[in-house]
């Protein structure tokens, strides 16, 4: 019996997901690079980690990391080589929401959004958040520089409070949210990218929804909210939800 799969801890979603060659005249067939790889070619060649420091961040054995750096180093030599077009999705990894135990950054904003927020939640409590501006609901979840955090029990809101989002944006949001324990997000528009690092973070997705931010946090509480399943951002046209991140499927359950 194989070995379950150790998930790689990756600090945030990546920013860009898809890089095309300037001048092709063909239509090639895209490299797919992980979300884990990235994360290693991140720390090893951007960041300037040892193998072995690179371990010990993301969770995994030295030899694991080895194995996924020479896999994403062959794929960006046929991109470089070949002209080919580049995607970002897929493979086993849990994005780190900050937590003391889980995170092995200095400085992290996560962390300290963990910290400084952290509320005991019940139960039964669901936490909410909504993309927050001047009382609306902000329509481009990437830009977002305030959420608007909502605890509801038994179809009631219990409490609410205003969070700023320190300047991060796309991918990194995700972990902003996870770092507040966030179970629901309710936005306008989001792009494919930003999508699929709420699904690693475990973050159920209500798009497509404009107008008062707390009408939308009750009509939800009520089961009433109106929302758009295939929400997209105008700008973001391609659907990256080949794959998975396992923090839609549990670690070694896949």
């Amino acid at each position: 019996m194989a070995r379950p799969i150790k998930c790689r801890k990756v600090c945030h979603f990546p920013k860009t997901l898809e890089f095309l060659p300037a001048y092709h005249t063909e239509e090639k067939v895209p490299v797919i690079l992980t979300v884990d790889e990235y994360e290693v070619i991140r720390l090893i060649d951007k960041e300037g980690l040892s193998q072995g420091q690179c371990s010990v961040f993301m969770q995994i054995a030295r030899t694991t990391v080895q194995r996924i750096y020479e896999s994403a180093r062959r794929k960006l030599a046929d991109v470089l080589v070949d002209g080919r077009p580049l995607r970002i999705e897929g493979g086993d990894f849990r994005l780190c929401d900050g937590r003391s135990s889980d995170c092995g950054c200095d400085g992290c904003f996560k962390q300290m959004y963990h910290h400084q927020y952290k509320k005991p939640k019940g139960e039964h409590i669901m936490r909410v958040a909504v993309t927050y501006e001047n009382g609306q609901i902000f329509q481009h979840f990437g830009r977002t520089e305030q959420f608007k955090v909502y605890d509801i029990e038994d179809g009631k809101i219990l409490s609410s409070e205003v969070v700023g989002t320190d300047g991060k944006g796309h991918g990194a949001l995700a972990g902003v949210l996870g770092a507040l324990n966030v179970d629901v997000l309710i936005c306008g528009g989001i792009g494919g990218g930003a999508q699929a690092a709420l699904a690693a973070a475990g973050i159920k997705l209500y798009g497509g929804v404009s107008g008062d931010a707390d009408e939308a946090a009750l009509a939800l509480a009520e089961d009433r909210l109106e929302y758009n399943a295939n929400i997209q951002c105008d700008h973001h046209r391609h659907n990256h939800g080949e794959g998975h991140a396992c923090g839609d499927h549990g670690c070694g359950h896949h």
